[in-house]
C-alpha cells in the first residue's frame, strides 16, 4: 500500500497532510499524532530536498503543495539554505505521551 488512509476520504487526508505541512514550515514545530508525523516527514523532507535546488521550477512546485506563499518564501530563505550539506533528515519525531481523551501516541514533530 505505501501510506496510511487514516480513515478518511482522499480529499480529506491529502487537505489534512498538506495542512500540516505547510503548519510544520510555518511554525517549524507541530504536535500531532505518531502516524500522522510519520506521513508529513516523508512529504517535508521530499519539499525540503526540492527547495534546496532553488530554481524557479522548484518554487513552483513547492508552491503547488504548500498553500502558504509566505511559507514557501520562508522555506527557499531561511529553512533550505540550512541544510545545503545535509543528506536528508531534516525532521524529528519526539514522543511526548499520550492523548488525554483516546489515549492516542503524541509526538512532537520539528525541523532539525
Amino acid at each position: 500500500m505505501g501510506y496510511r488512509r487514516f480513515g478518511l476520504t482522499t480529499g480529506h487526508r491529502k487537505a489534512m497532510l498538506r495542512n500540516l505541512v505547510t503548519s510544520l514550515f510555518r511554525d517549524e514545530r507541530i504536535e500531532t499524532t505518531e502516524p500522522r508525523a510519520k506521513d508529513v516527514r516523508s512529504i517535508a523532507e521530499k519539499l525540503v530536498t526540492t527547495a534546496k535546488k532553488g530554481d524557479l521550477a522548484a518554487r513552483r512546485q513547492c508552491l503547488e503543495y504548500i498553500y502558504e506563499e509566505e511559507v514557501v518564501k520562508k522555506l527557499f530563505d531561511s529553512i533550505a539554505p540550512k541544510y545545503t550539506d545535509r543528506q536528508g533528515g531534516y525532521t524529528r519525531i519526539v514522543k511526548v505521551g499520550y492523548r488525554r481523551g483516546d489515549a492516542a501516541e503524541m509526538v512532537l514533530l520539528e525541523l532539525v
